[in-house]
């Protein structure tokens, strides 16, 4: 959908500005970081890790204590962007085509840009690759991103086949296209952010920093993997109470590698610190940092059971520091239940900015708590879930209601008594569950459970999910990708595997190339398969990793796009599809 025609959906009339507007309007700058976890912060008690100037950042905040998220990357974004549950959004995994949002959503982005401010997106985006869900579709007027989920990864692959080096001197997308860049990839995003900020210094902006570090591969510039290179990141822990899971030897060598990423993080947040002072920003920027899930790695995670996917604390509660002077010049703790859904709402209040009406918003704006208005604060459930593809009945789910914890690893007909229970504020670490004597508060809270099931899976964006827009001016030729593609589960460099995307096809001629991720043998026949139409092409020459099929017409359609070589019993699925629409 347009932003435009998304935008009159806002309640331009029924929500403004009260009186003149005496003070310019805050500028806001969000910082995420991915696969950081709670205990990744000398902050939060890491002994290993020296973080001082997110130290210095979270001493000036609000700090929100019990600030929680999605187990995972793209579900947490969606809801931090839309101030809406994932699944409703039409995000509900990683990849497998699960990690669109919904062209319809209304970011934070789009109600800040109609408030006039300059919009900039630096990093990971993991919402979307292709025309209508791409940053720029989205309400940023300025990005610079990688493909997928993660540099390194096939889906992104403009930055796959440089292997162990895939973050330094990567190519990267800005405004839609292919653009070479310098360094490592954590320093590139910071100086575009800088460059950013002292560009729209005179008028309100929204930055998002989203780093794509510490996500694997663990790849960092060899001066700051030298400051862990000696550590035991399993010692230092003999005398303390919480729990601490054994370390393997991979896994303390991963630590070293994410400790160093981390630390060249905090070198970077620094600088943004810094250019803030000197532009003097500060006083009227609100400020955020958060990661996005727990570690992806064992390592020290501030005594949480559980790590990134999991939906015990360990991969849901992270960091969240909010800093804006001009609304709270001290540093305090807010203990109060928060969750990734409450930013888009709080921003909304802090800028005098719109909500979309015609939708639920599933979050609440955190203001009242930091102005210490909590008794106009009512407590609400959270939901959490994590399963590839789609929520599984009741596999990874959990619902937070107060202190009360109700985890589900069980099956789909499973009575209350085969789930778990815990009470969190007397056991935050989840050891004990408590699901014996306690059976009536765990049926009234998978009851609860059940009914955000109903809910959120009968949202519209997820049961017909947003299809990518093949032949519009808006971007040609579109570059399909691994994460975006759907079909058998888990598709990633896999060969022989079936997969297709869901597109609309605008009516015309087409040239479509198709990039193999190994020489292809000859013999075989290519071919693409768009709901009732089904071009192929045989006799092809041994050794091809491109596979070219021009002068394909289209009417237009609605369809799966399915592309594959045949040769004897195997189909070889493409690492990725340019179609390009010529006349």
């Amino acid at each position: 959908m347009d932003r435009r025609l998304k935008l009159l959906i806002l309640p331009a009339v029924a929500i403004t500005i009260l009186g003149c507007q005496k003070k310019p309007s805050p500028n806001v700058l969000l910082i995420i970081t991915d696969d950081q976890g709670y205990g990744d912060l000398s902050y939060t008690g890491n002994p290993h890790l020296k973080t001082p100037n997110i130290d210095r950042l979270a001493g000036e905040s609000v700090r929100f204590t019990n600030f929680y998220v999605c187990p995972v990357s793209a579900p947490t974004r969606s809801s931090l962007m839309t101030g809406r549950y994932s699944l409703r959004t039409g995000v509900h995994d990683t990849y497998n085509g699960g990690a669109i949002m919904a062209a319809n959503e209304i970011t934070i982005a789009e109600i800040l840009k109609e408030k006039g401010y300059h919009t900039g997106i630096f990093g990971k985006w993991h919402l979307g690759d292709n025309y209508p869900c791409r940053p720029g579709d989205q309400g940023f007027d300025e990005s610079v991103v990688h493909l997928g989920g993660g540099m390194g990864q096939p889906g992104d692959f403009t930055t796959f086949f440089k292997g162990d080096s895939s973050y330094f001197d990567p190519v990267l997308w800005h405004n839609g296209k292919k653009q070479s860049y310098t360094g490592y990839c954590s320093d590139i995003f910071t100086d575009l952010t800088l460059d950013f900020i002292s560009e729209n210094r005179n008028k309100p902006f929204f930055c998002y920093l989203s780093f794509n570090a510490p996500h694997t591969p663990l790849q960092v510039p060899g001066e700051y993997y030298s400051m862990f290179r000696d550590i035991d990141p399993s010692s230092g822990f003999e005398s303390d109470n919480r729990p601490f899971a054994p370390m393997n030897e991979n896994n303390k060598e991963d630590a070293r590698k994410v400790y160093a990423m981390v630390r060249n993080i905090d070198d970077n947040i620094g600088k943004v610190l810094q250019r803030l002072d000197e532009l003097n920003l500060d006083e009227n920027t609100i400020l955020i940092f958060m990661t996005d899930n727990g570690p992806q790695q064992t390592r020290y995670n501030a005594g949480m059971r559980g790590l990134k996917s999991s939906v015990y604390r360990g991969g849901v509660r992270v960091p969240f520091f909010i800093k804006y002077p001009q609304l709270k010049k001290d540093g305090m703790d807010i203990n109060t239940t928060s969750a990734n859904i409450d930013i888009l709402p709080t921003l909304a209040e802090l800028c005098n900015a719109s909500l979309p009406s015609d939708r639920k918003i599933d979050g609440k704006s955190l203001v009242p708590l930091m102005k210490g208005e909590d008794v106009t604060w009512k407590e609400r459930s959270l939901f959490f879930y994590w399963t590839r593809k789609y929520p599984e009945l009741y596999n990874n789910v959990a619902l937070l209601n107060g202190s009360y914890k109700l985890v589900g690893h069980t099956d789909f007909d499973s009575e209350p008594a085969d789930f778990e229970l815990y009470d969190i504020e007397r056991d935050p670490y989840e050891q004990n569950n408590i699901i014996r004597g306690n059976l009536s508060k765990a049926t009234s809270l998978k009851k609860e459970l059940d009914l955000h099931f109903q809910d959120l899976l009968s949202s519209p964006n997820l049961t017909d999910p947003q299809r990518i827009i093949i032949g519009s001016p808006v971007e040609n030729p579109v570059c399909l990708n691994r994460n975006d593609a759907e079909g058998d589960r888990g598709i990633w460099t896999q060969e022989e595997i079936f997969g297709k995307w869901r597109v609309t096809i605008q009516e015309g001629t087409y040239s479509i190339r198709c990039h193999f991720l190994n020489p292809l043998r000859e013999g075989g026949q290519m071919m693409i398969e768009t709901g009732t139409i089904i071009n192929q092409k045989r006799n092809l020459q041994e050794g091809l990793t491109i596979l070219a099929m021009n002068n394909i017409k289209y009417p237009q359609m609605d369809c799966d796009f399915i592309p594959f070589y045949q040769i004897g019993s195997k189909r070889i699925l493409p690492l990725w599809i340019e179609v390009e629409r010529v006349r």
